[in-house]
């Protein structure tokens, strides 16, 4: 998608590079448009470097080119993070006295506006009345987040996450394929413990899991999001934390088996500690070696897609395979996990110290009963592609 971003004059300018990183890394392309007075808190050349296309700001440069209908005509969707209460005063009244105002003014696209200002600015009566009518014309204001301000104050007013701002903005334009449907995640890596303070573990970040959350709110779907170790936050998800194999199944347990969707990326440990210390194990009591005894965990996937086809015969399971092997013999384990696990599809992967686990890009293999497809690019584009696979 081809995304316009506009950056007005304020502290919270800076936030802006983290929006355009999150757009360029989930595939799209990013044009950037700061205010003089954005200039002054963010540098032309970042914002080059990030977009990888050139920064305008001036209305009459290169009149020639008519730039601002150019940029105008170029956008399928603009947000403007951060923005301040002059900025949505401008544009409540039409006016369009720099090039990002003419842009707003003459493009069609939909638009998505980001506040950021001190608590009393975005309680006036002024701005709350602009917010409202910004609202009934259609466009997205999203509500600043509450936390500290420029000063020593806070409340509400501070630019809310860069990952939230760009997931509400796409959301805007994205098709609710997926409306009304009801999706599970689980996503991260379990943690099986050898006591209080060690336990056995796996590099899942849950990076992944995070995207398709993402993708599948963008959708309109309900989502729901089992985290094993790692933290994630959104108004719009539900979010159940887990720490152990054991945690996972307990929680699966209290959330039924209600699911259209169920997309498991977590790393879930096959095996786990089978007498735990309740005290930490002290190296001088143990000598030169540790013996682990280690007994085998229930494979949930293969449970959950039984227990959740009981409840939705027509549910979709898609489980993910990361493996350290050839690409041949990945399809091949691919293909073997998808009929031995009843899965509807498989997203293998091979993994390394640049490959999969932690990284923002991936590159897979999205493997069903009669296809086998190649995707690459950022976790996101993946989530996407997974969607469109299964939700047909």
């Amino acid at each position: 998608m081809r995304v316009l971003v506009g950056i007005t004059g304020g502290v919270a300018a800076y936030k802006a590079a983290e929006v355009i990183r999150e757009l360029t890394e989930s595939g799209h392309e990013v044009r950037a448009v700061p205010t003089a007075n954005a200039l002054r808190f963010i540098g032309a050349p970042t914002l080059e470097a990030l977009t990888h296309n050139s920064v305008h700001s001036e209305l009459y440069e290169d009149v020639e080119d008519v730039r601002h209908i150019e940029l105008a005509q170029w956008a399928e969707l603009i947000l403007v993070a951060p923005a301040t209460a002059s900025f949505l005063a401008r544009t409540v009244s039409g006016i369009a006295d720099d090039l990002l105002g003419n842009i707003v003014l003459a493009s069609k696209a939909p638009l998505v506006i980001a506040p950021a200002m001190h608590t009393e600015m975005w309680l006036n009566s002024a701005t709350v009345t602009n917010v409202a009518k910004l609202r009934e014309r259609g466009v997205m204001v999203i509500d600043p987040a509450v936390g500290r301000l420029t000063g020593n104050d806070t409340g509400v007013g501070r630019l809310p996450d860069p990952a939230y701002i760009v997931q509400s903005a796409l959301s805007k334009v994205v098709a609710k394929d997926l409306a009304g449907k009801k999706v599970l995640v689980v996503a991260g890596g379990t943690r099986e413990a050898i006591d209080p303070v060690r336990f056995i573990g796996n590099r899942s970040s849950g990076k992944q899991g995070i995207a398709l959350v993402e993708e599948a709110v963008a959708r309109g779907a309900d989502v729901q999001l089992v985290a094993a170790n790692f933290s994630y936050y959104s108004p719009e998800v539900q979010v159940t934390s887990v720490t152990s194999t054991s945690d996972l199944i307990t929680a699966l347990g209290k959330l039924g088996n209600n699911f259209d969707f169920v997309i498991m990326p977590a790393a879930v440990s096959d095996y786990r500690v089978a007498n735990p210390s309740a005290k930490k194990v002290k190296k001088s009591d143990m000598g030169s070696s540790l013996q682990l005894s280690l007994i085998e965990n229930p494979d949930v996937v293969s449970q959950l897609a039984k227990d959740v086809r009981t409840a939705n015969a027509s549910a979709k399971i898609v489980g993910f395979a990361a493996e350290t092997t050839s690409a041949d013999t990945l399809l091949q384990l691919a293909q073997t996990k998808l009929a031995k696990k009843g899965l509807d599809l498989v997203v293998a992967n091979e993994v390394s110290d640049t490959l999969g686990f932690d990284q923002d890009t991936n590159e897979v293999i999205l493997v069903s009963a009669d296809k086998q497809t190649q995707v690459s690019g950022s976790k996101r584009a993946i989530a996407k592609a997974i969607f469109d696979a299964i939700n047909q």
